[in-house]
């Protein structure tokens, strides 16, 4: 790996993070869905 100086803390470990945790946060959305038998916005009060 090389050592380049990046901008506003893109780099690949950011990434790599950033990417898991969008991931994990779908997953828990359609859990969630699954679940109440609500979507998201329905449970948020928005629709």
């Amino acid at each position: 790996m090389e050592n380049k100086k990046t901008k506003f803390g893109f780099n690949d470990i950011a990434e790599n993070w950033n990417g898991r945790l969008a991931m994990l946060g779908i997953v828990i959305g359609l859990l969630t869905e699954l679940i109440t038998g609500k979507g998201i916005l329905a449970q948020l009060g928005i629709m």
